[in-house]
């Protein structure tokens, strides 16, 4: 996955559990816009979250934050 988003990702994931708490649960469309700007790039975390770490629909973000760093 790309460094760039991986820096999104823990960016987005800092800011959940600092407004939600560690409990928190995030998709990976938690990452994205409201519409399919980059289909290339969703695609890339999909493989990445379904097919590669076979993660459930929804995943602590504290898991998630984990595994990108």
């Amino acid at each position: 996955m790309r460094e760039s988003f991986k820096t999104k990702i823990i960016d987005v994931c800092n800011k959940k559990i600092e407004t939600k708490g560690t409990n928190v649960g995030l998709s990976f469309y938690a990452f994205f816009a409201n519409k399919n700007d980059d289909p290339e790039l969703l695609m890339e975390v999909a493989q990445w979250w379904i097919l590669e770490h076979k993660l459930d629909h929804f995943e602590k973000a504290i898991k998630i934050k984990a595994m990108v760093e």
